[in-house]
């Protein structure tokens, strides 16, 4: 019998540190042949451009812009894993990056399709987790909705947001914990017990500082979490059980912005921080253009948190420019172009 091509699932909230995890594990495989997917909420992909760029050969590199894999699993993943498959000889270990906004049980459920379950098995669903994202409630504020339960009774439900991440962690067989070293205090502490008691027993926590962890720890699981449906909880399927519709995405936009005024990394971090302050974004990524400098610079950006670094030079043939994608919620309504610009001019 043909051995299963085992693939990993990496999931997490928006910014937790994914595609850095990823970055860091492929150029550590130790001799492994990796194959990517990564699966982006929007239309740019800046994180399946970062990918290749540590990658030897692009082509083991493939994206799907078009929303959530949770949501467009039969379109869209199908045919992507049909495809790795007519190669699988050449491939040792499949890594699947869902978007930050993905519930990971019903990409799971596909596992079991007759067309893939013969040929692949789901050695874990690792789930990155932003420890500052949870301890500031950047993330889930569960201050402010504890007091929206203390002063309506009849709010009994909890966010989106807090049930995406609820279903993150439930589904999990490794959680990796990240952005230890901006931890104060007791904190740390506070807030892995949060976490822990979201999770299944025996589902195991560590620490990744700049997503630096060795393969055999995320790779050789051997979880086979697709036959392990039963035991892992999703505010998704108990809606549907119960005759309600779940779009978990249905107000968090993905919003492109080209930026056209002067700016430097310091002057438009600064734009953005104001930004943040303002409305409620998410997450904001994407790449700058710097006169004069043969490197492309990256910039990543969590609620008022912002990174930024040179990744590699501009193609011959690439066109320089700078351009952001905000995720947020509602942010459709907003002209977030003329907002940016006004605030850098």
């Amino acid at each position: 019998m043909t051995s299963k091509v085992p693939v990993t699932i990496i999931t997490g909230f928006l910014g937790s540190g994914k595609t850095t995890l990823i970055r860091n594990l492929i150029q550590n495989a130790n001799g492994r042949r990796l194959a990517v997917i990564v699966n982006e909420f929007g239309e740019m992909g800046i994180d399946g451009e970062l990918i290749k760029s540590c990658c030897a050969n692009e082509e083991d590199v493939l994206e799907l812009n078009n929303g959530c894999l949770c949501c467009t699993v039969q379109e869209e993943f199908l045919p992507v894993m049909l495809q790795l498959m007519e190669r699988k000889d050449t491939i040792d270990h499949i890594i699947i990056e869902t978007s930050g906004l993905a519930l990971p049980k019903p990409l799971l459920h596909a596992f079991n399709w007759p067309d893939l379950k013969s040929r692949i098995t789901v050695d874990a669903v690792v789930t990155v987790v932003d420890l500052v994202g949870q301890a500031t409630g950047e993330i889930c504020d569960r201050e402010r909705v504890q007091a929206q339960r203390l002063a309506d009774d009849s709010l009994d439900h909890e966010t989106p947001i807090e049930e995406l991440f609820e279903d993150q962690l439930s589904c999990a067989d490794l959680v990796v914990l990240t952005k230890k070293d901006l931890l104060e205090g007791t904190q740390f502490e506070e807030v892995t017990s949060i976490i822990s008691s979201k999770l299944r027993p025996n589902v195991k926590m560590v620490t990744a500082a700049n997503g630096e962890l060795p393969a055999d720890v995320l790779l050789g699981v051997k979880a086979a979490a697709e036959d392990d449906l039963e035991n892992r909880h999703s505010h998704h399927e108990e809606d549907h059980a119960n005759g309600l519709e779940h779009h978990h995405d249905d107000d968090i936009d993905s919003i492109v912005v080209t930026v056209t005024a002067p700016h430097t990394p310091e002057s438009l971090v600064a734009a953005l921080k104001e930004m943040v302050a303002e409305h409620e974004i998410y997450r904001i990524k994407g790449f700058i253009d710097i006169p004069n400098k043969p490197m492309r610079m990256v910039l990543q950006g969590v609620s008022h948190r912002f990174d930024h670094y040179f990744d590699r030079k501009w193609k011959e043939h690439e066109t320089r420019k700078t351009s952001l994608v905000f995720i947020g919620d509602e942010l459709v309504e907003k002209d977030l172009s003329a907002l940016l610009h006004e605030k850098l001019n």
